[in-house]
C-alpha cells in the first residue's frame, strides 16, 4: 500500500477553500482523526461482554490515528492519508493469546509482508507492523493491575513507514483505560414538549451537538465505526444489544488489516472522506440564524468532527477529546438554556455543569431510529426530572423554531 493513501482525488476550487479554511489551518488539527475504544471483561460489564467470574478477564484496545493532507496531483490537488497508526492490545489467556499471534502471521504471509532481521517487524511498502507479546503487560505492571495468573497479551501496531507514534500518543489508550469503564446514567423523568416554542421563555440559550445532526447530512452514524473497528458484534438492530469483541480468535480486524491493507484503510478512511464532503444542512443554518438573531449565544459545543456548524458560520468549541477528562466549555453569562441536539455520546458532562449553572436543559431527538421501515426506540440516557424533551429530528425542530421565535408576542 502507498502512503500517501488518496482519499478525495482531485478537489475543485471550492472544496480547497472548505480544506484551507476548515482543515489545513484551522484553530484545532481537524486534519487528525484519532478513536480510541477500551473494552473490558467485569462484572459491570457482563451484559455486553460474557463476564462470568474471576478468571473472564479479557480485554481489548483500540487505538488510531491518522493525518490527513494536501497531495500534488496532475491536475489539482488531492486529500491523502499521510500518516497511519493503528494499535491493537489484546489480554485474555495463554491459549488464545498464542492462537491470536498464529493467526497474525499467517494473515501477514497471506498479505505479502517481509519479515525484517529480529522477527518482531514487517513491512509491506508503505506500512510496519510490529508484533509484542506479553507474560505481563507492563502498562498493568505500572498500573498494579492484577490479572489471572495465565493471561497474556498481544500487541500489534500498523503504522505507515515514515511515522513514530511519540510516547504521548502511544500512552492515550492506556490514559482511557485508567479512568475506568462508563457509568450509564440514571434517567429521570424529563417532560415531553411538542416543540421547542419553551424556548422562548429562556432565552438566549446555548447549543450542544452530537451526531445526529452528522447523520442528517448523510454522514455514517458512529455506530459504523464500530462496525470497521469490529467493536461489537453487531448482531442485532438495537445499539444496547451488541457485544463486545473480546476473544482474540473471534476478532477479525488484524485478519482484514493484514490481508489487504487497501482495502480496509478505505474503510479507516470513509468517515473522514464523507464529513469533508457533507455540506451544512438545515438545520445548521437554522442555528446560523437562531445565532444571528441573538437567541443562540456563544460557540455552538459539539462532540463532532464534521466541522459543520463552522461551515455554516458558527463557532465551535470541540468536546470530544482524548487529553482533557472534562474539557472546558465557554460559558456565556446570561444564558438561560442549554439546548441539546441529537447527541446520545457519553459527554453528558456538558449538561450536568448547565444545570450547576443553573440552565434549563432542553434536549431535541426523536429518541429513536429508522431501520428497514421499522422505528426503533432508542431513549436518551441522561435527562433529568427538570430537564424538558422534544422528540423531533434536528431537521424539523430546529427550522421550526426560527419560525416560532420569529412571530411577534402579543
Amino acid at each position: 500500500m502507498e502512503i500517501p493513501y488518496i482519499v478525495v482525488d482531485q478537489l475543485t476550487p471550492s472544496q480547497q477553500q472548505v480544506w484551507n479554511t476548515h482543515f489545513g489551518d484551522a484553530d484545532r488539527p481537524r486534519y487528525i482523526e484519532e478513536g480510541i475504544w477500551r473494552r473490558t471483561q467485569e462484572e459491570a460489564t457482563a451484559d455486553q461482554s460474557g463476564w462470568s467470574g474471576g478468571d473472564d478477564a479479557r480485554r481489548r484496545l483500540i487505538h488510531y490515528r491518522y493525518r490527513y493532507g494536501l497531495v500534488s496531483t496532475t491536475a489539482a490537488p488531492a486529500i491523502g492519508l499521510t500518516d497511519l497508526y493503528l494499535y491493537h492490545s489484546v489480554t485474555a489467556p495463554a491459549d488464545e493469546i498464542t492462537a491470536h499471534e498464529d493467526a497474525v502471521r499467517t494473515a501477514l504471509a497471506v498479505g505479502g509482508w517481509k519479515r525484517t532481521s529480529g522477527g518482531a517487524l514487517w513491512m509491506r511498502r508503505d506500512l510496519k507492523c510490529k508484533i509484542t507479546q506479553y507474560v505481563s503487560h507492563p502498562q498493568d505492571a505500572v498500573a498494579r493491575r492484577k490479572l489471572p495468573q495465565n493471561y497474556r497479551s498481544l500487541d500489534v501496531q500498523i503504522t505507515s513507514a515514515q511515522y513514530a507514534p511519540p510516547p504521548a500518543v502511544r500512552q492515550r489508550p492506556w490514559d482511557v483505560l485508567a479512568s475506568g469503564i462508563r457509568i450509564k446514567d440514571q434517567r429521570g423523568t424529563p417532560t415531553l414538549v411538542p416543540d421547542l416554542s419553551v424556548l422562548a421563555d429562556h432565552l438566549p440559550f446555548q447549543v450542544e451537538i452530537g451526531c445526529g445532526t452528522s447523520v442528517e447530512a448523510g454522514i455514517p452514524p458512529l455506530h459504523r465505526l464500530h462496525e470497521i473497528y469490529r467493536v461489537t458484534d453487531r448482531q442485532g438492530d438495537d445499539p444496547r444489544e451488541h457485544r463486545f469483541t473480546l476473544s482474540p480468535v473471534s476478532d477479525p480486524l488484524l485478519h482484514e488489516v493484514l490481508t489487504e491493507p487497501e482495502e480496509k484503510t478505505a474503510e479507516f478512511t470513509e468517515m473522514f472522506k464523507a464529513c469533508f464532503l457533507a455540506e451544512p444542512t438545515p438545520a445548521m443554518h437554522a442555528l446560523k440564524e437562531l445565532h444571528d438573531a441573538g437567541h443562540l449565544v456563544g460557540p455552538v459545543i459539539t462532540n463532532n468532527f464534521d466541522v459543520l456548524a463552522a461551515r455554516a458560520g458558527l463557532e465551535e468549541c470541540f468536546m470530544r477529546r482524548y487529553d482533557q477528562a472534562v474539557p472546558d466549555v465557554e460559558w456565556v453569562d446570561g444564558a438561560k438554556a442549554l439546548l441539546v441536539v441529537g447527541l446520545h455520546a457519553d459527554r453528558r458532562k456538558v449538561q450536568a455543569r448547565a444545570r450547576e449553572r443553573g440552565l434549563k436543559v432542553v434536549y431535541l431527538d426523536p429518541e429513536g431510529f429508522w431501520h428497514d421501515g421499522q422505528f426503533k426506540p432508542y431513549p436518551l440516557e441522561s435527562p433529568q426530572d427538570d430537564d424538558l424533551v422534544c422528540r423531533k429530528p434536528a431537521a424539523e425542530g430546529l427550522p421550526e423554531l426560527v419560525n416560532l421565535l420569529a412571530k411577534p408576542t402579543n
